[in-house]
């Protein structure tokens, strides 16, 4: 069926395809979060096993809205691991690293994300879009908070 949002099917196309990066970006750093939930070590196991679950169980409920948002705009989520992949800028860290490498990858895979976000943003403002442009900008708003925590707790 035909969308009538008041967003021209070009706009709506183009903000669907950055929020289907902003999803990939989501998923990467959700799957690496649970991994280093499940495999943490060390005299901070339990703080971090805990902030990672949380931090996990945010991006999972994230994936959620930013797919429905896409399918708000009329065009299908991307959804198989390949796909995912392929659109994603977060990368796995190979080898499993100590907990402190485990904050640095993380902090990088939020900053990352901060910068895909930022990315798409404007697409979504031009376009009149209110809907992707707040949950992009409540996104940011978390993964920059985020990002800030895990600096912090670095130094």
């Amino acid at each position: 069926m035909d969308v009538h949002i008041g967003i021209d099917a070009a706009a709506r196309e183009h903000i669907a395809q950055g929020l289907g990066r902003v999803l990939a970006d989501t998923y990467s750093l959700y799957l690496e979060t649970h991994r280093f939930h499940w495999n943490v070590k060390g005299p901070h196991f339990s703080a971090l096993h805990q902030l990672f679950m949380e931090q996990y169980t945010e991006l999972w409920t994230a994936m959620d809205d930013i797919a429905e948002r896409i399918l708000a705009l009329g065009f299908p989520a991307p959804g198989s691991p390949k796909e995912l992949y392929e659109l994603s800028t977060v990368r796995a860290v190979d080898e499993l690293p100590d907990a402190n490498g485990m904050l640095l990858a993380l902090l990088a895979g939020h900053e990352t994300l901060v910068r895909t976000i930022r990315a798409v943003l404007p697409s979504a403002q031009e376009a009149d879009d209110e809907s992707s442009a707040s949950l992009l900008s409540d996104r940011l708003v978390i993964h920059e908070k985020t990002a800030w925590m895990l600096r912090a707790m670095l130094q």
